[in-house]
């Protein structure tokens, strides 16, 4: 019987309490009881929220910073640590050990065998960080559907601000230098991390549309209003972000949640959102010309491409010559940049422009193939990509597998499982042109595991978790 099809083995629901939960005390604010309630999350909604501060030039793609993120999430695994050795998490089961761990075995592999494991060790630590510890924590801290809506709400607010910073720069020739002009939005990141802005706000539109898509209820009807709102605006930053893997991201990614979520409420959205950008791209000229041009470009990345798409290919090609030269296990943890010249062609340029946004002209150095996929490849070889990229498979496999469950009884929180999926789909799809680096990817280890919480919960033998807890009657009081 296979991981997949294996039925999750009995456990109390998420909503239950946990061992150590007493009733309320009498007379306790209701404040004072959620933050009592709720408090293993404020590291989590600490990791996603402290992105809304700036960082100095030059600090975004900096190797070896600690930014206020990172160390939230560290803050996080400590807890939940914690909350462990007191017994306040429930355990994991065994095919949810099995997939959040088994990516350290493959890094444990690429350190030891790299040419240079010293050099190695930092990649390993923040691998390790990213792809298990903070994966895990998620899953272990987040107790039902509430807690999980709280973190999705948290990705919408960063969302909503860097957006509106993006905006702001657009509107105000204050972004990151683009064809000559200082527009491109990229919110608090800078231009040395143009990617920052445009994931975050993929990451807030997906988990909004998602939750405006939730079945009748779930959430109130002011919940899905104003998610609904807050999608529809977080188009505008994505487009004037004028970042093509973005946008294909989030297309493919939002357009598997409508159809998740029925037909009929995809047409709706994506009427409302064709609308919107009719009407901000052609009423308003928001950034039509230079949009259109970045749109025709996806399209001429074979037959005319321009000089970030050919260093892109070579890069590429690097990478799987770096496999093919050690097909097990790679050319080690952050081996990458110390081999690509050895590998590479004399197509590939030395660098990057970057400009604006507060910022002198600097020269990016290439350090990565911008492919994740192959990323891993090159430097943890086949060992490495089986681990990593096997265990995301199984994460989307079984949270579908759960998502497209019957639920008879409506009791199944399915706007989670749409946030969740939405977001595991947007990532893996942009893992085909981009890789981990910046401020931002800490929160790759956040949707790992959303989605992990999602797919591996355990569920009790007739009833499929994560569940809403039960309504009130007329007259009770809410539990």
């Amino acid at each position: 019987m296979s991981l997949l099809t294996a039925p999750l083995p009995p456990a109390a629901g998420p909503d239950a309490p946990l061992p150590g939960d007493g009733p309320a005390p009498a007379g306790r604010p209701a404040a004072v009881e959620l933050l009592h309630r709720h408090w293993p999350l404020l590291p989590l909604a600490g990791t996603v929220l402290l992105l809304l501060l700036p960082l100095p030039a030059g600090d975004a793609t900096a190797s070896g910073k600690v930014g206020p993120a990172d160390a939230a999430s560290l803050l996080l695994v400590l807890v939940c640590a914690l909350q462990a050795l007191r017994g306040r998490v429930r355990p994991l089961t065994g095919t949810a050990a099995l997939v959040l761990a088994l990516p350290a075995v493959g890094l444990a592999v690429a350190t030891v065998t790299a040419g240079d494991p010293y050099t190695a060790l930092p990649g390993f630590v923040r691998y390790l960080q990213v792809f298990v510890l903070v994966p895990g924590a998620v899953v272990l801290l987040v107790r039902d559907a509430h807690e999980f809506r709280l973190a999705a709400g948290c990705f919408i607010v960063l969302a909503l601000v860097q957006g509106a910073v993006g905006v702001f720069q657009y509107a105000t020739h204050t972004g990151a230098s683009y064809q000559g002009e200082d527009i491109r939005a990229v919110g608090t990141f800078g231009p040395g991390d143009v990617m920052g802005m445009a994931t975050v706000v993929a990451y807030g539109l997906l988990a909004a549309t998602a939750m405006a898509l939730a079945p009748e209820g779930l959430l109130g009807r002011r919940a899905r209003l104003l998610t609904t709102l807050a999608a529809l605006a977080l188009v505008v930053p994505l487009v004037l972000s004028f970042s093509r893997g973005s946008w294909i991201a989030t297309a493919a990614a939002g357009l598997v949640v409508m159809l998740l979520a029925g037909v009929r409420r995809a047409l709706k959205v994506l009427t409302a959102l064709v609308a919107a950008g009719v009407v901000l791209v052609g009423g308003f000229g928001v950034g039509s010309a230079m949009m259109a041009e970045r749109l025709t470009s996806i399209t001429q990345v074979g037959s005319a491409p321009d000089q970030s798409v050919t260093d892109r290919y070579t890069m590429w090609a690097a990478a799987t010559s770096m496999w093919q030269e050690r097909p097990a296990t790679g050319v080690g943890l952050k081996g990458f940049p110390a081999h690509r010249d050895g590998h590479a062609t004399l197509g590939l340029s030395s660098g990057s422009d970057t400009a604006g946004a507060g910022q002198g002209y600097v020269r990016q150095p290439l350090l990565s193939p911008h492919n994740m996929y192959l990323l891993v490849l090159g430097e943890q070889g086949l060992v490495g990509l089986t681990a990593l990229a096997g265990g995301w498979a199984v994460l989307l496999v079984a949270g579908l597998r759960r998502l497209i469950s019957p639920d008879p009884a409506g009791r199944l929180s399915r706007d989670c499982g749409l946030v969740a999926t939405g977001l595991l789909i947007w990532q893996l799809t942009d893992f085909l042109y981009a890789d981990i680096g910046g401020p931002s990817t800490v929160l790759t280890g956040v949707i790992i595991g959303l989605a992990g919480w999602w797919a591996l919960a355990p569920r009790t033998p007739d009833t499929p978790l994560p569940v809403l807890p039960a309504a009130p009657r007329d007259g009770a009081p809410a539990r």
